[in-house]
């Protein structure tokens, strides 16, 4: 620990090799050491110790509608690494749409990143986007230092991103293959989709079967056998179709190269508590059945699942209108992922070392940052979450920090309030006080 400048210490520091007393120490931004809980701090090292709570990696959530430039009064850059850093996210991955322009050209990618550098929070990287006619963009975009790229099978909600039709995902998946790339999915079939009754209103029930498990199942079945011909590497977002699972363990089984995620608001809520109008439960895929998010929890306990981000999609509040047919699609939970996740993992008898693995370091495998992220160890940027894990918070939507303080979370009482997240070695929010921003932008090299 000698030239350590920071030695941060606790009880329960959650580390690749379990949970246990230890002293962290920090030089440069970077961990050096994981030493015994009292080894002595040298001469020189500012020691900070947080009693009993627990120390966390700082998570890397991989899948985050930034919406900007473009769609600013959505979200933007400076609110959502607020809001994350508030909920112990330290790194995101910023999706190619909702923004304008879209992340699909290599002048966007551009534009992108001069919008977000002196907003960012958090460290901040970027996907790019596969689009019906941008295939000779992909290969510049991965160049340039995007994580991977983003694809529809249906619809995206935007114009400006359209999406694949299954001759225009070959084209993509073997350009992306070429260069060794990353093609993430959101898997629902059109087709299916267009069969399915579309009543309208404000009843849950009636938009749940506009968006069956079937257009799922048939979109990811697709998405397999082309990666399969490909010999590509793919990755299935936001699952929610607990009947998808067989098709994704066989494919795996049979050496397709695909990795998939699912959601805080698949895992923690349930169609059966979405009141008639309340639309902030609205996402696609939909929010499924209680015994639907059984199978969820257990293809997370054997692997089937890899990894839980939040697939953060706000809008604005007058989008969320009490008609599930029109009202705006997503839900925003970046700064309750966390609470939201431990809440529901310690009431089936599960720990917080389980929501490392799924929230930070899978999330940083994905993205091929894990020899820097996603684990308190020597030689990872000094990122962590310092968290209370048995006090418990109700959710008050006034208090986050997302630009529009829409919640399906409001009223819930929470396990896990953040004390302070730490980025590089420097606390970057306290009991609610936030430095200036420290992010930095981050490319796949």
């Amino acid at each position: 620990m000698s030239g350590a400048e920071l030695v941060l210490r606790s009880t329960r520091v959650t580390t690749p090799e379990g949970t246990r007393a230890a002293s962290i120490a920090v030089t440069g931004g970077t961990i050096t050491a994981v030493l015994p809980y009292d080894a002595p701090v040298p001469d020189g090292a500012r020691l900070e110790d947080v009693g009993d709570h627990v120390v966390l990696p700082g998570l890397v959530d991989t899948h985050v509608h930034v919406n900007d430039p473009g769609r600013t009064e959505w979200e933007g850059f400076w609110t959502a690494t607020r809001a994350a850093a508030a909920g112990g996210i330290t790194t995101l991955v910023d999706m190619p749409l909702n923004s304008i322009p879209p992340t699909t050209t290599v002048d966007n990618l551009r534009t992108k990143r001069a919008v977000a550098a002196d907003k960012a929070h958090i460290d901040v990287g970027f996907w790019g986007g596969a689009l019906p006619d941008n295939v000779k963009d992909l290969r510049p975009l991965h160049e340039a230092g995007v994580f991977g790229f983003k694809a529809f099978l249906s619809p995206s909600g935007v114009d400006e991103f359209p999406h694949l039709d299954q001759e225009q995902l070959a084209r993509s998946l073997a350009e992306i293959a070429a260069f060794d790339g990353l093609l993430i999915v959101h898997a629902e079939d059109p087709h299916h989709l267009a069969a399915a009754p579309q009543q309208g209103g404000p009843k849950y029930t009636h938009f749940l079967a506009s968006r069956p498990r079937d257009a799922e199942d048939t979109a990811i079945a697709t998405l397999l056998a082309q990666a399969k011909r490909f010999n590509a590497r793919v990755h299935v977002l936001h699952l929610s179709s607990s009947d998808a699972l067989p098709l994704i363990a066989e494919a795996r089984a049979d050496g397709v190269q695909v990795t998939v995620e699912t959601c805080p608001h698949y895992l923690t809520l349930t169609a059966e508590e979405v009141p008639d109008g309340a639309s902030e439960f609205k996402c696609c895929p939909p929010i499924r059945e209680a015994a639907n998010q059984d199978l969820l929890w257990q293809a997370l306990a054997d692997g089937t699942i890899d990894c839980v981000v939040t697939d953060h999609s706000p809008s604005t509040a007058d989008l969320k209108t009490d008609d599930f047919a029109t009202a705006w699609g997503g839900i925003a939970g970046l700064q309750l992922s966390l609470p939201a996740m431990w809440t529901a993992a310690r009431g089936r008898g599960l720990g917080l070392e389980d929501i490392v693995r799924w929230m930070s370091a899978r999330t940083a495998a994905l993205v091929g940052l894990d020899a820097r992220k996603g684990a308190i160890a020597p030689g990872h940027d000094a990122d962590f979450a310092v968290l209370a894990p048995d006090e418990t918070f109700t959710v008050d939507p006034a208090a986050l920090q997302h630009r529009n303080r829409v919640t399906a979370y409001a009223g819930k009482t929470l396990y896990g309030v953040v004390k302070s997240t730490w980025l590089r070695g420097e606390r970057i929010v306290a009991d609610g006080a936030f430095t200036d921003p420290k992010g930095q932008l981050l490319d796949r090299a």
